[in-house]
């Protein structure tokens, strides 16, 4: 029996992969698009079983192929870019996609955890799962809550587990390849390593410079909200993944500065040092993001918790740290 892990090749796909081989793991069906060859980095270090092009892995779902030989699927595939305008495209993706797998895992009944977006909830300031907290900003949120809501509206239907993670600010390892969607924290880290600075927007939104604030999560937190829910077949819903606390974009900056200047024997800096000495700078904010932005986002976990979830998320002061080691030890490799 095998678990197939979709999107695989990417981001938090990999990272699943990679944690399913650190618990013996290694019956592992890695599903995703490789037209963007430089991907397979990510999976380099991991033990997998096969790996299926998506077409050809839907087509072998829809021939009946890859009955009763699937313990369980871990749906990452999507298009991520929040800046894509393609609503066809879009929706093929991450919406028809996500039905194909539903189906099939409903008819086998296999258990199907797949990944949501905290884009669902727009510039709301409420972020519980429920409907009045939801109106996302672009095409990429209402595909992923055009989904939610179909799995909401067939409750009775699905005969095992499934299980939506909305992710918010995800950051961390095997990121590397997501250009301009890279998290902040990897771009802070390779503008401060390319420049010695870092630049944030300028005020928006009613906050001052830097100071919006997200919800930003390690995907080391991630991985084991997904392994949790895996652990746990009995229980499904949407939930929200973020750490419940929000921290501003300057954190964030602060942070990775500070992690490379410890890994040089350097003092930790404040943010006024930063900014008096040019390191922290502030840019216009882009037009074209005007009206599409998120400028706060904070996880409402209290269903995450209800569910049996307790573990402690780490800070961004904990994560970036960690990362900026991890982003370190490799560029010294």
């Amino acid at each position: 029996m095998y678990h197939v892990v979709t999107g695989a090749a990417g981001f938090i796909g990999a990272n699943l992969v990679r944690a399913l081989n650190d618990r013996g793991i290694t019956d592992v069906i890695a599903v995703d698009d490789l037209s963007d060859g430089d991907k397979f980095v990510n999976l380099v270090d991991c033990e997998i079983s096969d790996y299926l092009d998506k077409t050809a892995f839907t087509e072998m779902l829809q021939r009946g192929r890859l009955d009763g030989m699937v313990k369980a699927v871990l749906h990452q595939g999507a298009c991520s870019d929040t800046t894509e305008r393609d609503g066809r495209y879009m929706l093929a993706n991450n919406y028809e996609y996500s039905k194909t797998l539903l189906e099939f895992c409903t008819r086998r009944e296999v258990p199907y955890i797949y990944a949501s977006s905290a884009a669902v909830y727009g510039a709301r300031t409420s972020f519980r799962e429920n409907p009045e907290s939801e109106c996302p900003l672009n095409v990429y949120g209402y595909s992923k809550l055009l989904f939610d809501r179909y799995v909401r509206s067939r409750p009775a239907e699905w005969t095992a587990q499934v299980v939506g993670l909305r992710y918010f600010n995800v950051y961390g390892h095997r990121e590397q390849h997501k250009g301009r969607m890279s998290s902040v924290a990897y771009h802070f880290f390779d503008q401060y390593r390319g420049t010695g600075s870092v630049e944030l927007f300028e005020g928006s939104g009613g906050y001052a410079d830097g100071e919006q604030r997200r919800d930003f999560i390690a995907v080391d937190d991630v991985v084991k909200v997904n392994l949790f829910f895996l652990d746990h077949p009995g229980l499904a819903g949407i939930y929200n993944v973020g750490t419940g606390a929000a921290q501003s974009f300057n954190d964030v900056a602060v942070a990775t500065v500070n992690g490379c200047r410890t890994a040089r024997g350097e003092r930790p800096l404040t943010l006024e040092e930063m900014r008096s000495q040019g390191i922290v700078r502030y840019i216009p904010f882009p037009e074209e993001l005007k009206g599409k932005y998120q400028s706060y986002t904070q996880a409402d976990i209290s269903a995450l918790r209800s569910a049996g979830y307790t573990r402690a998320f780490l800070t961004v002061e904990q994560g970036v740290q960690r990362y900026c080691e991890q982003l370190l030890s490799r560029s010294v490799a």
